[in-house]
C-alpha cells in the first residue's frame, strides 16, 4: 500500500478519536486532513462514508448511554427532512438552494448569538425542530455537492 494512503488512514483515525473524545465532531479535523490528499468533491464523499462508519462505531461503543427517546425524536425528523431536502434539490435551482441554506444558517447563528447564555432546553419541540432542520440542511447539501 502506498505511503500516502497509510498516512491518510492514520490521520483519519486520529481525527476520529480526537473528535469523539472532545465532542466537537471529527469533520472539523478530518476535512482539512482529507483535503491534503484529495479534491473537494472526493473529500465530501469520503466524509459522508466516514460519518456513517463513525456513527455506527459510536452506537456500538456507547449503546448503553443512548437515550432511545431522544434518538427517535431527533433521528426520525432528521431522516424524513433529509429526504425532503434532497427531493427539493430536483426542483429548486442550485443558486436559490444555496441562498436558502445560507439564510437559514445566518438566522440560526443570529439566534444562537443573541441567546448565548440561554441553554437550549431538552424538550420534544426542540428535539424535533433540531432533527428536522439538521436533516433538511443536510438534504439541501446534496445539490451543492453535485
Amino acid at each position: 500500500m502506498e505511503i500516502n494512503y497509510i498516512l491518510f488512514f492514520v490521520l483519519a483515525l486520529i481525527a476520529e478519536i480526537i473528535g469523539t473524545v472532545s465532542g466537537f465532531g471529527s469533520s472539523i479535523l478530518f476535512v482539512p486532513i482529507a483535503a491534503l490528499f484529495f479534491d473537494f468533491k472526493t473529500v465530501l464523499g469520503i466524509t459522508a462514508v466516514f460519518h456513517v462508519f463513525s456513527n455506527i462505531s459510536k452506537i456500538v461503543l456507547f449503546k448503553k448511554g443512548i437515550d432511545k427517546t431522544i434518538f427517535l425524536k431527533l433521528g426520525i425528523p432528521a431522516i424524513l427532512f433529509v429526504i425532503i431536502g434532497a427531493v427539493l434539490t430536483q426542483f429548486v435551482p442550485q443558486k436559490e438552494s444555496e441562498l436558502l441554506m445560507n439564510i437559514l444558517l445566518i438566522f440560526i447563528a443570529i439566534y444562537l448569538i443573541i441567546n448565548i447564555n440561554k441553554p437550549i432546553i431538552k424538550n420534544n419541540k426542540n428535539l424535533i425542530i433540531g432533527g428536522a432542520s439538521s436533516g433538511f440542511l443536510a438534504g439541501l447539501m446534496e445539490l451543492v455537492v453535485r
